[in-house]
């Protein structure tokens, strides 16, 4: 029974020894010189200014949140358009109710004010 096994314990002690390997070698190889100029933060370069915690709006997530649920949801049109035709009529309903739904939820998006940028 343990022989069925020996083949499996030698990869995973192979990929061990190469993993270490490879952080050793990378360690060794590397030009690590720290200094104050690269431990400063870097935005864009231009020197930081203010606090690095500073508060983002609500709105910031909303819109993020809104973009990701949109995105996936038009994601689905692929799978629908790859078996359109054999769907028929009743495929075409679903996904018009589909889309309804969707501009549904943008409009009370919309009228909420979710996607005005102050």
């Amino acid at each position: 029974m343990k022989q069925a096994y020996f083949g499996v314990a030698v990869l995973f002690v192979v990929g061990l020894l190469t993993s270490g390997m490879f952080l050793l070698l990378s360690h060794l190889a590397s030009a690590y010189r720290p200094s104050t100029v690269k431990a400063m933060p870097y935005e864009s370069g231009i020197d930081p200014l203010g606090d690095t915690r500073e508060r983002y709006s609500v709105k910031f997530y909303i819109v993020a949140m809104l973009f990701i649920v949109f995105d996936i949801e038009t994601i689905f049109f692929l799978p629908w358009a790859v078996i359109f035709r054999d769907l028929g009529v009743f495929g075409l309903i679903e996904m018009f109710i589909f889309i309804f739904v969707l501009g549904v939820g943008l409009a009370y998006a919309w009228k909420k004010g979710a996607l005005e940028w102050d």
